[in-house]
């Protein structure tokens, strides 16, 4: 069992446990976390961060977190570094997590389809998709209204910075227990039953496109989408961090384009003045930036 020591100093534990874990060792790894995915950890995380990389060290045969420091520092070690990343982010979501926001896509998906069946497109983005679920609930939305949605310029875009959830993503399997909240009439007809798993349907995969991105690097994507989902990710950045990702999905809004973001978030920074709300944690852009 491991806690945190009286003293954080350094030269002192900062965590008593199996490895030596010093208050400048935390400092080292915070920092290499926000270089590179944004996310802010305060020292009350240090039993959180002793926790999930002690598994790193003994995989790798250190015998303390200053060697571990020394080796995510080095630049040859990016897939050390991504395993770090991914050890230290939290993915928590489930399907039609906060349904309102569905309900609210479902009225604005209707002339966006209607005007896909005529040769236009749609595009949605999943900024922060974790293991899958909220984009699949997205292209169940989609689907309820058009079952042929596939056979149309019609996609979804899913982006994390973690590969290992998105390998699960991709993958499309789910437990039981993970299919309770989607409607059985969905269920029954876009995932197929194995056993005690459920696999999404090719129809519903071929909606979706996974790819990795880490919100701090450059973003590929040169098209506006009519919809960005980017929910319960930004709480892990500072405020500073935050209102620079708000500012770089405004020029990729389309006029009519909506931005979800999740319970506990609102916009910040510059971007707050070019947008207004349209819902719960739902933003449109204002007249005068579209």
């Amino acid at each position: 069992m491991t806690q945190v020591s009286p003293a954080g100093a350094d030269g002192k534990r900062l965590v008593d446990g199996e490895f030596v874990f010093q208050a400048e060792d935390f400092r080292r790894i915070a920092a290499i976390l926000h270089d590179c995915a944004g996310i802010a950890l305060s020292e009350s995380k240090a039993t959180l961060v002793y926790s999930r990389l002690a598994k790193r060290l003994r995989s790798l045969g250190l015998e303390s977190f200053r060697e571990y420091c020394a080796l995510v520092a080095d630049a040859r070690n990016v897939d050390e570094r991504q395993r770090m990343i991914a050890a230290l982010t939290t993915n928590v979501t489930r399907f039609f997590r906060e349904p309102h926001h569905f309900d609210h896509l479902k009225t604005r998906l209707q002339p966006l389809l209607e005007a896909a069946r005529r040769g236009g497109s749609v595009r949605i983005w999943s900024a922060g998709c974790s293991s899958g679920e909220e984009p699949y609930s997205i292209a169940l939305t989609i689907l309820s209204l058009m079952p042929d949605a596939p056979d149309h310029d019609i996609r979804v875009l899913a982006t994390d910075i973690d590969t290992n959830v998105l390998a699960h993503a991709r993958a499309g399997v789910y437990g039981a227990s993970s299919m309770l909240q989607i409607p059985g009439d969905l269920r029954s007809r876009w995932f197929e039953k194995d056993g005690e798993r459920w696999a999404a349907s090719e129809t519903l995969r071929r909606l979706i496109v996974f790819n990795e991105l880490n919100l701090m690097a450059d973003w590929p994507m040169r098209r506006k989408f009519d919809a960005i989902f980017c929910r319960n990710v930004v709480i892990y950045f500072e405020e500073a961090t935050q209102a620079r990702v708000f500012s770089r999905f405004l020029p990729l809004m389309n006029p009519a384009a909506r931005l979800y973001l999740g319970h506990s978030e609102r916009i910040s920074g510059p971007a707050a003045a070019a947008v207004e709300s349209d819902g719960v944690t739902i933003y449109r852009l204002k007249e005068q930036a579209r």
